[in-house]
């Protein structure tokens, strides 16, 4: 008899180490596949439908897996989701410090993550569902107001390039849209381990708030864009003429650029951009440039904006300038925010509006349209259109041309944004691409559209980041409730961290 028990307590122990292993498996296998998932999801060219429902496998490892295992799980799979723009990171800085980044934002990731699981698995109550996103919102308006490089990774982003998507963006800044796409695989994760009985409600109230997105998306956006618009014309010559260019290859570029302009100027443009920091000169080098550019727009009676750089010993400033058609400098614009091979330079405060041919525009360079707040300062003081020089990296050209065009989405303005090593582009108030190429070396690539200038109001740009705010009181106000439950709750529970209803 004895010999039977214990020959029945060897089988059900083997078979829970089978079963044991077999869960084990489950979770690396569903942990890795979000992993990679979410590497392509949210990459420099990101596959916008698969960033809904990419980080679901991960939170499903996370949620049936054991403390220290979730950990390692998570670390994992983050550094597989991050590890996309390592080489685009490796251009701007050193490789310590691209693989610090790279670390930084997995673990970003992974803390996100882990406190989501926490208050999940802590909270019986089937809106525990809402520690995801309101987490991810917590930590991505932090990021835009606090990080000299904004929210650049923010999953937001992965969205630019669908545009009924985006327009959330017009009520609730990125915010409002990183909400969506993170309460999506939350509520696939709550499902997947509490059960549909348990999960139905908040699932449910999952596809209305997606619905609804989509809804306000296709019926925000009109049929066309408005007809007519200035001509505008788009000049990139990816050459630098930096301090070691022999002087004959640079004028070999600004003779070039001179042909292109007349060549749009003939065909009618009345407004020509030409890309960022053409060349860094010293203050005599940039006077005279000044008066060479002055004479060209005069010629062609056109409104000139190029962007250059100066160095008046030790002082340097990336500036975009603007040439009006009686040959007049009317303005300099100092750029705001620096790319990280450019933090020498002095930040610019102000901010610069003109009216050409009853339109208002505004100036901006590259980086500047990373950050939400300047989009909202051009939407408050009226701009319909942005002309904005940049430089990007090749690898970032979508990225930066699409993350751009956001800006115009949340506060109501067309763009047109001309980049060497990447795109020239013309956008609308809605995000929609009205012409594109791709910039090149000598003799550079040119671009004419007509600019669908328009003045269209937005909630977001009277508002601000509320929403994003409001999500990130939440999120403090949630955590601070766990720590407090689950330190009343710690004995009873102790040695078990799932509440009922988790598989």
């Amino acid at each position: 008899m004895r010999s039977f028990i214990n020959g029945s307590r060897s089988t059900s122990n083997s078979a829970s180490n089978s079963a044991s292993r077999s869960a084990i498996l489950v979770n690396l296998a569903l942990a890795l596949a979000g992993g990679f998932a979410m590497r392509q999801a949210f990459g420099l060219e990101p596959v916008w439908w698969l960033a809904w429902i990419a980080p679901a496998p991960l939170l499903v490892a996370a949620l049936r897996s054991g403390t220290g295992a979730a950990r390692l799980l998570v670390l994992a799979a983050s550094l597989i989701a991050t590890s996309g723009p390592f080489s685009y990171f490796a251009l701007l800085m050193p490789v310590p410090a691209a693989v610090l980044v790279t670390v930084l934002l997995a673990l970003t990731w992974t803390l996100v993550i882990l406190l989501a699981r926490r208050v999940m698995l802590r909270t019986a109550s089937p809106w525990a569902v809402l520690a995801y996103p309101l987490l991810w919102c917590a930590v991505d308006t932090l990021m835009a107001t606090l990080h000299p490089d904004g929210n650049w990774s923010s999953m937001s982003y992965s969205q630019a390039g669908f545009v009924p998507a985006v327009q959330v963006v017009s009520l609730a800044g990125v915010a409002g849209l990183v909400f969506g796409l993170s309460l999506v695989p939350s509520a696939i994760a709550f499902v997947a381990t509490r059960g549909w009985r348990a999960a139905g409600v908040p699932a449910l109230a999952t596809l209305a708030v997606v619905a609804a997105i989509f809804a306000f998306g296709y019926t925000r956006i009109p049929a066309a864009a408005p007809a007519g618009g200035e001509l505008v014309g788009l000049v990139s010559i990816d050459d630098f003429i930096g301090p070691r260019v022999p002087a004959a290859h640079a004028e070999r570029v600004w003779t070039q650029y001179e042909r292109h302009v007349a060549a749009l100027a003939a065909q009618g443009a009345r407004i020509v951009v030409l890309p960022e920091k053409i060349a860094v000169l010293a203050p005599d080098a940039a006077a005279q440039l000044s008066r060479r550019l002055a004479a060209l727009a005069a010629r062609h009676r056109l409104w000139l904006v190029v962007g250059v750089g100066t160095d008046d010993g030790g002082r340097k400033r990336n500036l975009a300038w603007l040439f009006g058609p009686d040959g007049r400098l009317g303005a300099s614009y100092l750029k705001h925010h620096m790319a990280p091979p450019e933090r020498e330079f002095l930040a610019g405060a102000a901010y610069d509006v003109r009216t050409i041919g009853g339109t208002a525009y505004g100036l901006a360079i590259c980086k500047d349209m990373h950050f939400a707040g300047m989009g909202r300062a051009y939407g408050q003081r009226g701009a319909q259109a942005m002309l904005v020089p940049a430089w990007d990296f090749g690898l970032d050209a979508w990225y930066a041309a699409r993350l751009s065009a956001l800006r115009g989405v949340e506060s109501g303005f067309a763009m047109v944004r001309v980049a060497r090593d990447g795109l020239l582009t013309v956008t609308d108030a809605y995000g929609r691409v009205s012409a594109e190429t791709r910039s090149a070396p000598l003799p550079g690539a040119t671009l004419l559209a007509a600019l669908p200038a328009q003045r269209i109001g937005t909630l977001y740009a009277r508002t601000g980041d509320a929403f994003g705010w409001l999500c990130t009181a939440a999120a403090g106000l949630m955590l601070l409730r766990w720590l407090w439950l689950d330190r009343r709750r710690r004995p009873a529970q102790a040695g078990n961290e799932k509440p009922a209803g988790y598989a």
